[in-house]
């Protein structure tokens, strides 16, 4: 997998640009807590990078989604919607949020590796 990261604690798999994975970090699920409810996008939405895809909600607030980079979302999560415990027990598996075709494919750039977000997490 090649796993890069946003500043608001997205992670996106972009194996294969084609078909990029979306969901929220480990880091990103410790802070909501327990996730109860997501608001995924609709399929064939496209959305800029930073433009809010969805929303997460826990028992302790809710969240944004942001687009980490433009695209069109292609296929959501639709065991989440049903199970959104997901989201916390396996954030960055099967707690996925939605799939994207990227359309700016020099965004991809602007994104953070592994270690990049590791020192953003203790600067914060």
């Amino acid at each position: 997998m090649s796993i890069k990261f946003t500043a608001d604690h997205e992670w996106i798999d972009i194996t294969n640009p084609a078909l990029a994975t979306v969901g929220i970090t480990l880091h990103a699920q410790d802070a909501l807590g327990d996730v109860v409810f997501v608001d995924l996008p609709a399929v064939g939405t496209a959305l800029n990078k930073g433009e809010v895809a969805g929303v997460v909600e826990s028992v302790k607030a809710a969240a944004d989604i942001y687009m980490p980079v433009s695209g069109e979302v292609v296929e959501v999560n639709e065991v989440l919607r049903d199970d959104p415990s997901l989201a916390n027990s396996d954030p960055q598996g099967s707690g996925w949020f939605f799939k994207i075709k990227t359309t700016q494919a020099t965004e991809l750039d602007q994104l953070l590796d592994a270690t990049s977000y590791d020192a953003l997490l203790k600067t914060a």
